[in-house]
Parts: structure tokens; sequence; C-alpha cells
């Protein structure tokens, strides 16, 4: 049986964690979060995550750690990776996987931060704006890749006004549709 991995990207407040989560128990995957990975190594470094972030532009050392690490967790295969970058690191590295993307509105996103982590609405909103624009130049620098080009996923959902279990039949129902098309899923 062929070792499947998922990969589950979007923007803060897309809904890649509870969904990877859902799906992850559903198909009785491993789950791992590539974001916590990273805020674990911004705390090591005894860093706030937006110091982290900056600090991360100007060492690419730190990405290509969690680079190193994400590969190798999808080669071990029964895996569904959560992060940003993880559909860009299995296309660039050739790795057998099904690339998700969910994409939701910026103000749907805000609200779900606000809702999820509190704090005021524009103060939220700023914060993820940094925080998307920092992502953004190092991700150019360092792959040459546009975060906002979907063209390497198999499968993009707008999340913005979909409950996270309808997102998983989808995912679920796109999944047996390549069953019967790609023995990769079988």
């Amino acid at each position: 049986m062929a070792k499947k991995t998922i990969t589950i990207s979007g923007l803060p407040g897309s809904g890649t964690t509870t969904v990877a989560k859902i799906l992850a128990e559903k198909l009785e995957m491993k789950y791992v979060n590539m974001g916590e990975i990273f805020r674990e190594m911004a705390e090591e470094m005894k860093m706030k995550l937006e110091s982290f972030e900056k600090y991360c532009e100007e060492h690419p050392e730190i990405d290509s750690e969690i680079d190193r690490r994400q590969e190798e967790i999808m080669k071990k295969g029964n895996v569904i990776v959560e992060g940003r970058l993880s559909g860009w690191i299995a296309h660039l590295k050739k790795l057998r996987a099904f690339k998700i993307w969910l994409d939701c509105d910026e103000k749907e996103r805000t609200r779900r931060i606000v809702e999820r982590e509190g704090g005021e609405i524009f103060e939220r909103k700023a914060e993820m704006k940094e925080r998307e624009e920092s992502e953004e130049r190092r991700y150019r620098k360092f792959y040459g890749i546009n975060i906002h080009d979907k063209s390497i996923y198999d499968l993009v959902i707008d999340t913005t006004s979909i409950p996270p279990e309808k997102v998983v039949e989808q995912i679920l129902e796109k999944i047996r549709e390549r069953r019967e098309m790609n023995p990769y899923f079988k």
C-alpha cells in the first residue's frame, strides 16, 4: 500500500488546523502542524513570534531546517502535514502528495482569529497583515515562489462561508474521485 501524504495549506484563519485535525481523524492518519514547529523554534530562541519572523527573513537556515524536517515527515507517509508552505515543499521536492489550499476572505479570517485568540479586530488585522507580508518576502527571497500561486494544488476550497465539516466532506469526495483514477489513493 502506498504511503499517502496530504498537505493542507492556507493563510492564517482559513481553517487549516481545524480541517486537518478532522481529516486526520476520519482517515486515521497522523497529523503534523508545521506552524507549531515554527513556534517551538521561536520559543527555543526566546523570541516573540513577530520578532522570530523578522529574524527568519535574514536567516534562511531556519526555513531550511523546517523544510528538512517537513520533507522527512512527508517521506514517511500516512500523514497530513499542515503548513503554509507544505504544498510547495512537496511540489519543489517532487514528493508524492495530495496538496490542498484553503482560501478565505480577509474579513472572515480576521474574525476567526479574534474569536480564537481575542483582541481587537483592527489590531489582529494589522498583525495578520504584517505576518503575511513577512512570510511573502521570505518565500520570494528564499524559494522564488509566490505564495498566492495556487496552480500547484490538487484542490482549492474557499472556506469563507463553509463550516469545517463540509470542507472535510469536499476533500473526502475529491479523494474518492482520485481513488478511481489513481492507485496512489487506494
